[in-house]
């Protein structure tokens, strides 16, 4: 997708990827929440990751449908920035999980 040229192709290739996998990441977060409430009932020990996670479980799911309405519909300007919120969203959303990642594993380790 070109940003100087808004009446090029949409480039579907991006949406193709990030709807499959952003729906992938959505049962990645819902596992990592259900593992996480597991761990605090047990050890009664309570994290942010879970709160980090359900966010991040959000952002997600804005890339999905972004991605995924931009492909049904034709490649027009508002396809584009559907485009462009599904990448943003889906960036966010991977950033998101990596400091989710470290919130759990300092978590873990300092508290048992």
């Amino acid at each position: 997708m070109s940003l100087l040229n808004p009446d090029a192709e949409l480039d579907e290739r991006t949406c193709r990827l990030i709807c499959p996998i952003a729906a992938g990441m959505v049962g990645v977060c819902l596992t990592g929440i259900g593992i996480l409430q597991l761990i605090v009932s047990v050890g009664r020990h309570a994290t942010l990751a879970d709160d980090i996670l359900s966010f991040d479980a959000l952002l997600f799911l804005v890339a999905l449908l972004t991605s995924y309405f931009a492909l049904r519909f034709g490649p027009t300007q508002r396809q584009h920035r559907l485009e462009q919120v599904a990448d943003a969203a889906f960036i966010l959303g991977m950033i998101l999980m990596t400091v989710a990642c470290f919130t759990i594993t300092y978590a873990l380790t300092f508290k048992f």
